[in-house]
Parts: structure tokens; sequence; C-alpha cells
């Protein structure tokens, strides 16, 4: 499951008066999102390049073209940055881009389906793997190798190694 865009940043709030923001990336490198050239919203119809960056607390102070003032960088605060598939290097074996993982079957160690992969998050203490039964409320679990063992991208699947939570066993339950 690949997607053709991947996000590669958020914007957050408006930093200082001359149109810089908070911008929070999801690369390996936080300055990579310079080198990927003009960024898009979710559905390609605004286009942002970042012309300045330095390092701030957990997050970029970034300028971006065209945004000059801080009303302009306010109305942008929680917009998702993309960039093409194309643009990003290749993973090495083992590693894999969140958005491969959307749509992959979710299974335990004995081959069960469990549900659909929906999403990953990140919270601020590490992603979170949220998981979509047939039925019911969707599974958030902790995206560690513990958990999640195995992601077989060509297979289609990621295997998950807590059964017992998943399949809704109650080990209160008489």
């Amino acid at each position: 499951m690949s997607s053709s865009r991947i996000c590669i940043a958020r914007i957050g709030a408006a930093h200082g008066v001359h149109g810089a923001v908070k911008l929070w990336t999801f690369t390996e490198d936080p300055f990579a999102v310079k080198a990927y050239g003009p960024l898009s919203n979710r559905d390609g119809t605004r286009k942002f390049e970042v012309t300045t960056a330095r390092e701030a607390k957990g997050h970029l102070v970034a300028t971006l073209h065209g945004i000059d003032t801080r009303d302009e960088a306010e109305r942008l605060n929680g917009l998702e940055l993309y960039v093409a598939r194309e643009k990003l290097p290749e993973t090495d074996e083992g590693e894999y881009y969140h958005a491969d993982l959307i749509g992959l079957a979710a299974v335990t160690e004995a081959g069960e389906p469990i549900g659909r992969v929906v999403a990953i998050h990140n919270f601020g203490a590490g992603d979170i793997i949220e998981i979509a039964p047939p039925q019911g409320a969707t599974k958030l679990l902790p995206f560690t190798n513990a958990v999640v063992p195995t992601v077989d991208l060509a297979g289609g699947r990621v295997v998950i190694a807590l059964p017992g939570e998943i399949e809704g066993d109650d080990p209160d339950a008489a």
C-alpha cells in the first residue's frame, strides 16, 4: 500500500510578527523539508516553499515564500504539508514510510485477522498504531518491535504480538 504523496511536516502556530511559523517535520533530518522543493497541502491545491528554517525546541521555526504577516501565518496553523513520493529517498531493508502501512491487514502471530491499519499517530511519546477491527472500536497500540514484530509490505500485512488484548479477551472476565 503506497501513497503517491507523503506528509512530511505540519505547520504549527505563528512565530513572531513577520509570517514565520513553527514547523514540525516528520523527516529523519528536520531540515530536509527545504530540499524537496515546493510542498503542498493534502489535495495539492496550495504550494508552499520553505525559504528559511532554524532549529527550535522540538521543531523548526520556518518562513514560507509568500507568507509575510502574522495573520497569514496564523491561518496555516495545523496544515499538513506533503511531497510527491518520488522525491523521497528509497527506504532501507526493514524501514518504511508510515503511509505504506495504512490499509495493511493486521494479523496475530498465528495469522488470525484482527483488522486493518488505519493510522499511525505520535502524540509525543512514540508512535502508536491504530487498528480498525471489522466490528467495534479501533485499537491503539504502541508501535514497538515487541508489539509489531513483523511488517510485511510485500505480503500486505503487519503482525501484532498482543493477541489477547486485540481480540478483545477480557482478563477480568470469568
